[in-house]
Parts: structure tokens; C-alpha cells; sequence
């Protein structure tokens, strides 16, 4: 587990002893979307992997036009992995993205934007490492089916579990009866749990690609799992969602199913989370525990905490950054949208995880979601953060009461500020304020993002009726 090459010497001699064929190069796009270019091992030298290689920029959403299209990948060598799903045997390499016409990192290349942050926290002599543990949820479906017309538009989603086929005659199979029911998938054993064959073989190849995995579980929702694997630096963290994203479709798709990590698939059960642990280091010292502390956080810890909270619509634009993102954060769905902080309370945007000493004491944001790119959620979630440090902003708390229970009245009168309830509300908040991520996120980008969101998902979601819309509106 880990690194399978340090140098480009050793990424040449792993391939010769694993005979690989095929070089597979990816990147990351602002949406968090994956894409590769295949070349022959034989094509391959040193050369290339030093400096670079070249492709289409412009091919990209929302990055290069046409007239300045040419760009460089830039191989990180020692994030080399053999891919378990190729016929021929085939080596994955991250990348980044090199502005030929800037000659710099290119300022809208999300691992690039990640590096920064990082390297942006050591400059103001905060921190010099920052470690971050995503909990990635999804969901296996066995058929999804979708249509979006002028005159029509509707989907349909199935798996065994779900309790609408309670009553469900199968052509080729008998009806087990047995099913988690809405809400009801938290750790029950087999039969109920039908996919433990399904995230062992999961959890298996997220191994063998370099993850170091701990446990994997059903989890609340009909159809949803988990995996949890160990945290990394902010990079690792981010390409190990990269990796977790792709084995889990893969497996998913070569089983006769299908994988998505979307927030919200399921009306009125659970979504998927991606809840993210976050803690900042210097010199192998956990920046972030103080004993006595509550919940063992120091200061800096909470102004930390803070300053996420303070810029929560800004970072909800890059966390959360699809409409059906709010339809998961929704009270009754362990979807905290209530920015406060609390020890072991899964109600509050931020928890103090239970019984961590002195190397495991971190903070746990809970409203990001896997539609987000991780590279960009992680940067922003940390500028935020480290603003928060600067200006020691005071979060909201602790609170320890189960806050899905307040009304919103009692929000309010509590003076809780809470999520953006919309992407709209999100995006609009990073248009107002953004000056936090600046040293690190360019006007460029952030023009470029929103531009992107509302045309991309905002204005076509607001232009759409829906089938609820036509059961409450029809007869008007």
C-alpha cells in the first residue's frame, strides 16, 4: 500500500518487471471529473515524463479557447499505480496542468490549486503539512433510467434492497423479502446487507491500488455503503478519492450494477456525505490538540472551524457544487446543514470525533458531498480555515443537543447560522466573497466557476418543472 515508484528510474523499472504495455496519464477538471490520454510504454521516455506532454485545452469544459488550446501534463511520477481493470497491463499516473502561455502551474487545474494551499499555509509560517480523511458514501444501483424533454422528464432508479419490490414477481428469481427499508441499512448482516461480496471485492483492489483500508458497512439508505480508508496529506487524500470513485464504479459495473456517488438519488431516505476530517501540522506536531481542551481542540483548531463557518456559502460553492446537493442537506437525514460545532455530535456541520489523543485529534465538516471536486473542496474548506486563524474567529458552540430536533424559530432565536439552502445561494456567496481564497484562487477562476455553475446547473435546474411541481400546481 502506498507509493509503488519514487523516481523515474523506478517507474521504469516497476513497468518492465510488471510488463506494462500502456501509460495511462489523467487529470482533474473544475468538476472533478477524471480524464486520461493513453500512450504506448514504448512511446514513453523519460523526457516526457520530466517535462511533459501536450493536449488540448480547449477540449475541457470551462478551461482554455480555442486560440490558446495547447497545454501540458505534467506527470507526478510517484503517484504511479497499475490499473486492476485493463485487459493489458496498464500504469495510471496523476497529473497536473502547465500553462505554456503563463509558464505556470495552470490557475484552473484543481490538484495544481491544492498544492497552493498547502504551500500557502507554510508561507505564513502556519502550518507545513495538512492531512484530511474524506468519507466518501455511494450508492449501487441494479438499473437507472432517465429522460429530460421539452414535454417530459422523469427518472426511475432500482435495486433488489429497495422496499418498493417487497411485492416485485421476478422472471428469474425468487423474492428474498429481505430488505434494509427506508432509513433502515445501518450494519445489518446478510441477507438483509446484499452487497458484502460486492465492497469486499471493493475493498480488495482499493489495496492493490494503494489505499490503505480499514472497514467497509452498509450504510443507512437502501442500496448505500461505505469504505473508510486511512487519511493522507491534502493531495493523497484528494487522488485517493479519485482512486475510491473509479474502483467503486468499476467493481460496480463489472458486477451487472452501477455505482454513483450523486448527493441526493433517493427521495425521503439518506443522502450520500462526504464527510471530511481535517487537522493542520508543523514540525510533526498536531497543530490542532490541547489537552483540556474540549474535545481536546485547540485554539487554533476552533478558529479554524471558524473561519469555514464565517465563508460558508463561498465554501459550499466548491463543497456542494450541484443542485442536488441541498436536497440532501435537509433536516431528518444526518445531513448537517447547522454550522456549529459539538464533541461526537453527528447533528452539527462540524464534529470533534470521540476519544482522539494527541496524533488523532481533528475536526469533522459534514456537509460535503462527493459531487464536489475533492481538490478544489479540500483548498477551499483550508483557506477558509486558515483566514479563520488569522482573524481567530469564534465558532458557533459547542452544542451538544440533537440540533435536528430544533424548529427553525429556534434557530434562529439562537442566532445559528445555517447552510446555503440552494446552489444559487452558494454561488452567490462566493460572487460576494471570495477575497479569502485569493492567494490562492484567481479572479480568473472564480469568475470562470460561477460563469460555469449558474449555466451548467443553476439556471437549467430554476428553468425545469418538476413531477411534484404538476401534483401541487396543475390544477391552479
Amino acid at each position: 500500500m502506498g507509493k509503488f515508484v519514487n523516481s523515474v528510474e523506478e517507474f521504469f523499472t516497476f513497468c518492465e518487471e510488471n510488463d506494462v504495455q500502456f501509460v495511462d496519464f489523467r487529470f482533474t477538471d473544475i468538476k472533478g471529473a477524471w480524464h486520461h490520454v493513453t500512450y504506448r510504454m514504448s512511446a514513453v521516455s523519460a523526457d516526457i515524463l520530466n517535462n511533459g506532454l501536450p493536449f488540448d485545452g480547449s477540449s475541457i469544459e470551462a478551461w482554455q479557447p480555442i486560440n490558446k488550446s495547447d497545454m501540458l501534463l505534467k506527470p507526478d511520477v510517484p503517484t504511479a499505480f497499475l490499473d486492476p481493470f485493463t485487459a493489458d497491463p496498464t500504469i495510471i499516473v496523476f497529473c497536473d496542468v502547465y500553462d505554456i502561455y503563463k509558464g505556470q502551474a495552470y490557475e484552473k487545474c484543481p490538484r495544481s490549486m491544492a498544492k497552493a494551499a498547502l504551500a500557502h499555509a507554510d508561507s505564513l509560517g502556519i502550518a507545513d503539512a495538512a492531512y484530511f480523511g474524506p468519507e466518501n458514501e455511494f450508492f449501487i444501483f441494479d438499473d437507472v433510467r432517465f429522460i429530460d424533454n421539452i414535454n417530459e422528464a422523469g427518472y426511475k432508479i432500482d435495486t433488489e434492497e429497495g422496499e418498493w419490490n417487497s411485492h416485485t414477481a421476478y422472471e428469474d428469481m425468487y423474492n428474498t423479502a429481505h430488505r434494509p427499508g427506508t432509513k433502515g441499512g445501518y450494519f445489518p448482516v446478510a441477507p438483509t446487507d446484499s452487497m458484502v461480496d460486492l465492497r469486499a471485492e471493493m475493498m480488495q483492489i482499493l489495496e492493490q491500488v494503494g489505499l490503505e483500508v480499514v472497514l467497509g458497512h452498509h450504510e443507512v439508505a437502501q442500496g448505500q455503503g461505505e469504505i473508510g480508508v486511512v487519511f493522507s496529506d491534502i493531495i493523497g487524500a484528494a487522488d485517493n478519492v479519485q482512486k475510491y470513485k473509479y474502483v467503486v464504479k468499476m467493481v460496480a459495473h463489472l458486477n451487472g450494477k452501477t455505482a454513483t456517488f450523486m448527493p441526493k438519488p433517493l427521495f425521503g431516505d439518506n443522502g450520500n456525505g462526504m464527510h471530511v476530517h481535517q487537522s493542520l501540522w508543523k514540525d510533526g506536531k498536531n497543530l490542532f490538540y490541547k489537552e483540556g481542551g474540549y474535545g481536546n481542540l485547540s485554539e487554533m483548531a476552533l478558529h479554524y472551524a471558524g473561519g469555514i463557518f464565517k465563508h460558508a456559502k463561498a465554501v459550499a460553492a466548491l463543497t456542494n457544487p450541484s443542485t442536488n446537493s441541498y436536497k440532501r442537506l435537509l433536516p431528518g437525514f444526518e445531513a448537517p446543514s447547522i454550522l456549529t460545532y459539538s464533541s461526537q455530535n453527528r447533528s452539527a456541520a462540524c464534529r470533534i470525533p470521540y476519544g482522539a489523543g494527541e496524533k488523532a485529534t481533528r475536526i469533522e465538516m459534514r456537509f460535503p458531498d462527493s459531487s464536489a471536486c475533492p481538490y478544489l473542496a479540500f483548498a477551499a474548506m483550508m483557506m477558509a480555515g486558515l483566514d479563520g486563524i488569522a482573524n481567530k474567529t469564534i465558532p458557533t458552540g459547542p452544542m451538544d443537543i440533537d440540533l435536528f430536533e430544533l424548529s427553525l424559530d429556534e434557530i434562529r432565536e439562537k442566532g445559528i447560522v445555517q447552510m446555503p439552502h440552494t446552489l444559487r445561494e452558494a454561488v452567490e456567496g462566493l460572487i460576494a466573497d471570495n477575497d479569502f481564497l485569493k492567494p490562492v484562487f484567481t479572479q480568473e477562476f472564480i469568475d470562470t466557476f460561477q460563469h460555469y455553475q449558474f449555466e451548467r446547473q443553476i439556471w437549467p435546474d430554476e428553468g425545469r418543472p418538476t413531477a411534484y411541481e404538476f401534483k401541487t400546481t396543475y390544477q391552479c
